[in-house]
Formats: C-alpha cells, sequence, structure tokens
C-alpha cells in the first residue's frame, strides 16, 4: 500500500480537530485506503483500536443502518462503555438517508473525531452546508499521479524505467487497483469499465433519477470522445439531433452536472487574460482518469495530445492549483495556473517536432507581458528554452513537485 504523503501532509494538521473530514472523489480512486492510512497513524501515535469506528456502507452489513436514527442510536450504544476520544470512520456516507444529521449529532454530544468519505460532490452542498457550515474540511483524492504510479509499478516491475513507466502510465491510468492485478491488460480494462459502469449507474442516474439512460450515455461518450475541448450544450445538442435524439439544452446542463458532480468528469473556465474575468460560456472538461477513457472509448495513443493535456490537468489539481483555460483574442493559453500568491502559465504537446510547433507554442506567450513563470510542456528529450519561456520534458513536470 503506498502511503500517499502528499495527502496525509494536508490531513495531519487536522487530526484530532473537531473539525469533520470530508475525502471525495471518483469511486474507488483510494478514498478508503485513505481511510486506513489515517488509522495507522493514529495507532502509531497511540490509539488503542478500541478506539477506532469504522463503517463500509457500500457493505450490506451495514444496510440497517442506512438511516440517520439507526447509526445515531448503534454508535451511541456501541461508544457507551469507551473512555478517551473515539475516532469515527464512515465510508460512502452519501448511502445513509439524513446521514448529515447523525453527524452532526454525534459531533456535538461525543468526543470524537470523525472521518467520511463520499463519490459525489453533493457532499457538501445542500443539508451539509446547513448543518454543518464552517465545521468541515474537504479533501479530493484524486486517482494515482505519475509518481505514485511509477512507485508502485516498480513493486510488480522492478527497475522499470520512467520512460517505460510512463507508457504504461498512459494506457492504464491511475487507478488504484490496478496494481492487484498486476496491470493485467484484460483485467484491468474490464475492472475499469465496471468502475465507469458503477459511477454511470450509482452515481449518477441513481443518485439524479435519470430516467432517459440512454441519452446519458450518448452525453457521457460525446464527453469522453472530446476531453479538452472547447464544449457547448447547443452544439451537444445539435449532435443529438443529427443522431435522431432530440435533448433541450438547459436538460443536457443538468446531465453533465450530474457527472461532474459524480467526479467522472471536470469543468474548466475560460478566463480574459486581458480582462481577467472568468467566461461563462465554453468551458472544457477532462476526464477524472485517462485509463478509464482508454478502457470505455479507447483511442489514447490517437488523442495523445489531449490525453497529456488531462494527465497535466490533474495533476495541477492534485498540487492544489485553480486552474482556468487562457483566452487572449483568438488564441488560447492551455492552463493558466494560481495558488495562494503563485502564478504560472502551461502550454502543452505532444512534440515540439517542426519549427511551426515550436513558433506556435512559444508564441502563445508574445502577448502576455507579465513576469510569472511560463511554461511548454512536451515528451521532447532535450531542452529548448528560449525567451525566458521555460521547456520542460512532460515526464519531468510530473515528477518536480516543486512546481
Amino acid at each position: 500500500m503506498i502511503k500517499r504523503e502528499s495527502y496525509m501532509k494536508k490531513i495531519r494538521p487536522f487530526i484530532n480537530s473537531d473539525l469533520v473530514k470530508v475525502l471525495t472523489g471518483i469511486r474507488r480512486c483510494g478514498k478508503s485506503v485513505m481511510l486506513d492510512l489515517i488509522k495507522q497513524e493514529l495507532l502509531q501515535q497511540g490509539v488503542t483500536p478500541q478506539q477506532l469506528i469504522s463503517y463500509n456502507f457500500e457493505n450490506m452489513s451495514f444496510a440497517r443502518l442506512c438511516n440517520a436514527q439507526a447509526l445515531h442510536d448503534e454508535i451511541i450504544s456501541q461508544t457507551q462503555a469507551l473512555t478517551g476520544k473515539i475516532y469515527l470512520f464512515f465510508d460512502e456516507i452519501q448511502e445513509v438517508k439524513d446521514w448529515e444529521k447523525c453527524i452532526n449529532s454525534l459531533r456535538i454530544e461525543l468526543n470524537c473525531d470523525i472521518y467520511i468519505t463520499g463519490s459525489n460532490a453533493k457532499l457538501l452542498s445542500g443539508e451539509l452546508a446547513t448543518y454543518l457550515a464552517g465545521r468541515y474540511v474537504e479533501f479530493v483524492i484524486y486517482p494515482f499521479s505519475f509518481s505514485e504510479f511509477i512507485e508502485l509499478y516498480n513493486t510488480i516491475q522492478p527497475n522499470t524505467s520512467e520512460a517505460d513507466c510512463f507508457k504504461k502510465y498512459l494506457h492504464f491510468g491511475g487507478m488504484p487497483y490496478l496494481a492487484a492485478l498486476q496491470y493485467n491488460k484484460a483485467a484491468c480494462k474490464q475492472y475499469l469499465q465496471d468502475v465507469y459502469t458503477s459511477v454511470e449507474l450509482k452515481d449518477i442516474v441513481r443518485r439524479n433519477n435519470i430516467r432517459d439512460v440512454d441519452m446519458l450515455e450518448r452525453i457521457l461518450t460525446y464527453i469522453t470522445a472530446n476531453i479538452g475541448t472547447i464544449f457547448s450544450a447547443n452544439v451537444l445538442s445539435k449532435y443529438l439531433k443529427s443522431e435522431g435524439r432530440s435533448m433541450a439544452t438547459e436538460t443536457i446542463i443538468n446531465y453533465v452536472k450530474a457527472c461532474t458532480d459524480a467526479f467522472l468528469f471536470y469543468q474548466v473556465k475560460r478566463q480574459d487574460i486581458q480582462g481577467k474575468k472568468l467566461l461563462a460560456i465554453n468551458e472544457k472538461y477532462y476526464v477524472a482518469d485517462h485509463g478509464i477513457r482508454e478502457a470505455v472509448f479507447g483511442g489514447n495513443m490517437k488523442d495523445i495530445n489531449l490525453i497529456l493535456e488531462n494527465i497535466v490537468y490533474l495533476e495541477l489539481l492534485r498540487r492544489g492549483y485553480k486552474v482556468s483555460i487562457g483566452k487572449l483574442d483568438t488564441k488560447e493559453i492551455d492552463f493558466i495556473c494560481e495558488k495562494q500568491d503563485k502564478k504560472i502559465y502551461i502550454q502543452v504537446t505532444y512534440l515540439l517536432a517542426a519549427e511551426e510547433t515550436i513558433q506556435r507554442e512559444f508564441g502563445f506567450y508574445n502577448e502576455i507581458t507579465d513576469n510569472y513563470p511560463k511554461y511548454v510542456l512536451s515528451l521532447d528529450e532535450f531542452d529548448m528554452s528560449r525567451n525566458g519561456i521555460i521547456h520542460k520534458n512532460i515526464r519531468d513536470f510530473l515528477t518536480d513537485a516543486s512546481i
């Protein structure tokens, strides 16, 4: 089991605080493992196993506790004879009806430290905001980064070069359980297809009471095929109409929102660099894990430019950047990345194989006159930095946590 220290560094300062720790992210991205890592750390600090109480609500053994009152009564009963602080772990808490009422009550009644996970962004909206406003802290968990993939893959295939690891990463993506399958292609493809189906049915269809599943699948296919390209609900509506189906633009927007709530896709807004404001139209979407795209849709190598963008975008999120697309007249910068007082610009391309490509990728920065770092990322092995613009190999960028 990888320690995932980058997440533990963020979570550790909040251990033993009275804030509810909320871990969110796409189904099977490693949230349960994070709970196990937190438990390990607590045990090392001298907490006894009896003080750790855990529930996984995807386990049918806990089906009887899937409403707030039943869960509350169970925990009160279990903790009556215990002394000292109690540590409560609730995995996939959204399966419990009115769970937020239970969590808030326990937080008030008990001397406890609470950790919850969920596979839907609505975990932090609606009733939760009402009951726990200002009393929780969220950590978004993502599939494995390239650095984590290298660490894990080398436990299976020792001494694999970084370049060969990256080829595997391009194909498999970063879903943690693939290591248990020894990265067998057929088995991994089946597993990732099942993950996709599970997200679709449990976290999108069931949670949003979607009746037209066929239409949802068409929308999923369209976005998956067109990651990293400008998205318009109107254009998608016309596309569906050309296939003999029709759907109101507003309904399409609601379906897409359900997909982002399930962490299957991430929306990236466009920013007018000159006006320094976010634009309300023509955003882009990236998939939570490019390995899922390969298993379900295929074509990752054919769409290598988009996949590399997807990989870089997710890495920027892991590093805590707020990311937008830069618009400057008719030109676009792939990513404007901001974090506290830090800001960087990033262009991503496959290879700088021709002078025309070099001029295009570096030329995007000609009209940006500020002094923030500007990067061009590609898979070229030679440093092509020029005019103060930094060129970096994508693999080096992904393994350089200082950026």
